[in-house]
């Protein structure tokens, strides 16, 4: 496995509880400096195509955390560790891949490490940036308010297999209202999809009714999915790094 893609990042761990209370380790990788984000891989894993992107957003001036939830880092995507990692991710009970109305239990640990992140580098707050399986992850993240900059790219789960759950934000009614609450005191949501992708359903129409003008939405031509790694565009690339200096640098 082509590892040494991560061979320039610090590796560590960060333990805390889920929002069941039960204790999380997991890996983080860290590189360079300025203000703090946090990019969270999507599925299968740290794919060559995300430790990239990731090295763009050092370069772009942050101090960037990878959190490694699943998958082997460095792993390209394939035929058979995508099927293999989505199976282990529908039983494990840090993640919520089909119930509706619900906040992945990881977004308490995820909330944890960036409230770290923060106080370590201080500032407005930090980043946030959820891709795919993870996309949403950003916006259970911004319950807590060291999050100052949420994206979501391509916002996957709860699994789009019903109109129901393709319109859900994976989010509990309570954190519901607490995004609502920031997102109306100033805090925007950037997010990113293809406008085909079935995989997103109509969430980010959800998002424009519930957060109106706090967020951002960017929709792409196609049926592709990736927007920032295997099916990326330079734009979305650019109104990421844009929106992360805008709400971090100043």
């Amino acid at each position: 496995m082509p590892t040494e893609l991560l061979d320039s990042w610090t590796k560590a761990e960060h333990t805390a509880d889920d929002l069941e209370g039960q204790p999380l380790t997991f890996p983080t990788y860290r590189k360079g400096s300025g203000p703090g984000v946090i990019v969270i891989h999507e599925v299968p894993g740290m794919t060559p195509q995300f430790i990239a992107f990731a090295e763009e957003v050092v370069a772009a001036g942050f101090t960037v955390v990878l959190p490694h939830l699943f998958g082997t880092p460095g792993a390209p995507i394939g035929a058979v560790n995508v099927p293999t990692v989505i199976s282990k991710l529908c039983v494990s009970r840090e993640f919520v891949t089909l119930a509706t109305r619900q906040t992945s239990p990881v977004s308490g640990w995820l909330r944890s490490l960036a409230r770290e992140l923060h106080s370590d580098v201080g500032g407005p707050g930090v980043g946030a940036i959820g891709m795919c399986f993870t996309g949403g992850f950003a916006l259970g993240m911004m319950v807590d308010d060291a999050i100052a900059a949420p994206v979501l790219c391509q916002p996957s789960v709860p699994f789009a297999v019903t109109p129901g759950r393709g319109r859900d934000l994976g989010l509990s009614p309570a954190d519901l209202d607490v995004v609502k609450r920031r997102a109306a005191g100033g805090c925007q949501v950037l997010g990113l999809q293809y406008k085909g992708d079935p995989m997103t359903g109509s969430r980010f129409d959800t998002l424009d009714r519930e957060l109106g003008e706090a967020f951002i939405r960017v929709d792409f031509p196609g049926y592709k999915h990736s927007t920032v790694t295997l099916h990326r565009q330079q734009e979305g690339v650019d109104r990421v790094l844009a929106f992360l200096r805008e709400k971090l640098a100043g």
